[in-house]
Parts: C-alpha cells; sequence; structure tokens
C-alpha cells in the first residue's frame, strides 16, 4: 500500500467522521507504525484536540473557528493555536480587560490552572490581583496596563454564585477525602488563583450541608 493510497484512505475517513482517535484511524488504514500514521496525517495536515489530553483528531481544514479560533465537536475541543498552552496566552493577549482563571475555563471548557501557571512563570503572561481573584493580563507592559484598567473598571458581578460553584468543583475533584476540612478547599482555591477565606467556603460547605462533622473526625480517628 503506497502512502498516497493511506493517505487517501484517512481524508476519506475523515469525511465520514470528523473527529477520530488514533486508534480508530489505524483499525481502517491497516497495520502501521504511529510514526508513520503521524508522517500520514501531516501530509494532510491535522489538529490534535486541546482538550481530552490531545487524544482525538481533525483534519486542518474541517474546523469552523469562532472568533476566538475555539471549535467543539462533541464536546472535543480544538484551537486554531493547537495547544491549549497557547490558546490561552491567545486568548488573554486579545483581551480587552485581561482574564481570569474562571472565564478562561468556562470559555475552553478545559483545566487551565497549569498553562496559566507556565506561562506566568515564562513571562509570557502577567498576572494582578482583583477583587482578590488573580486578573491574567499580556505580557507587554503597555497592553497589561490598559488591561487592567479596564478590569478595575468592570462593574463588580455578584461572586457568591460562582464562588459556590468553584468550592463544589474542589470536593467533588479534588479532595482525597470525602469531605476536606475548609481550609484545605481554601488553599486549593488560592493556588488556582481564587480569592475565598476559610469563612466563605466554610458558609459555602454548610449551605450544601457538606461541613464536616465531629462523628466523621471521631470515626476516622478510630480506624
Amino acid at each position: 500500500m503506497s502512502d498516497v493510497s493511506v493517505t487517501e484512505q484517512i481524508v476519506v475517513l475523515f469525511r465520514k467522521r470528523p473527529v477520530l482517535q488514533m486508534s480508530e484511524i489505524a483499525r481502517v488504514v491497516g497495520p502501521r507504525s504511529q510514526r508513520s500514521l503521524f508522517r500520514d496525517l501531516t501530509s494532510v495536515g491535522y489538529l490534535s484536540s486541546y482538550t481530552h489530553t490531545g487524544r482525538y483528531y481533525t483534519l486542518s481544514t474541517i474546523p469552523q473557528f469562532d472568533a476566538d479560533g475555539l471549535w467543539r465537536f462533541e464536546g472535543i475541543g480544538f484551537s486554531r493555536e493547537g495547544t491549549l498552552k497557547a490558546t490561552v496566552r491567545r486568548l488573554v493577549d486579545r483581551s480587552e480587560a485581561g482574564c481570569t482563571h474562571r472565564e478562561l475555563h468556562l470559555r475552553l471548557g478545559a483545566r487551565v490552572h497549569n498553562p496559566l501557571l507556565d506561562l506566568v512563570e515564562g513571562k509570557h503572561l502577567r498576572r494582578d490581583s482583583v477583587g482578590g481573584e488573580y486578573v491574567y493580563l499580556a505580557a507587554s507592559r503597555a497592553h497589561a496596563t490598559e488591561q487592567l484598567k479596564r478590569r478595575r473598571a468592570l462593574p463588580m458581578a455578584p461572586t457568591a454564585p460562582m464562588l459556590d460553584v468553584e468550592v463544589l468543583i474542589e470536593v467533588i475533584h479534588g479532595a482525597r477525602v470525602p469531605l476536606p476540612e475548609a481550609a484545605t478547599v481554601a488553599a486549593r482555591l488560592a493556588v488556582r488563583g481564587i480569592g475565598a477565606t476559610v469563612a466563605q467556603v466554610t458558609a459555602i460547605l454548610d449551605r450544601y450541608g457538606l461541613k464536616k462533622t465531629q462523628s466523621s473526625r471521631s470515626a476516622r480517628s478510630r480506624r
């Protein structure tokens, strides 16, 4: 089987199903090393997803990107920039008033803590605190100053409902025990750039019936 015939099979396959995993491609084109498959994909032009740890692929001619250079198919995200880190940087650079962790998370539908941390440490982005929450800004000092000025001029939106969501996310996904201490949740939120006091977290855990009780502590201590 020639390389040309393989690439033709790949193109036909993507016409039937616009997003595929490598295993699905391999089943159609037959026995072939992963290196060879990547070479075939490169020859026709492809993008890997910025969600789902990059394990989904599409041809570069398929996505109909929105104004932010994003395209989703059945919950799988693709970006004109390719990687999640490059996408985060571009969104922050293009934003008029910077971006918060929460805004980027909601816009991209992906966890952005690690890319943001890498970009700040690598001096590809700046960050500043506004209203107890980190705002990520462009690397250019002049641009970042303008973004920060616009951010501080924005009316403060109600934060309680969104803080509730962030706390619940940490309880569900971030905890190694069923009911973490409020201080632990607050510390995890701080690492993600979300300002919340222990008292605020405690109130939210109380509101949803998630506060650790004395009996639960005692039960664990006896084990």
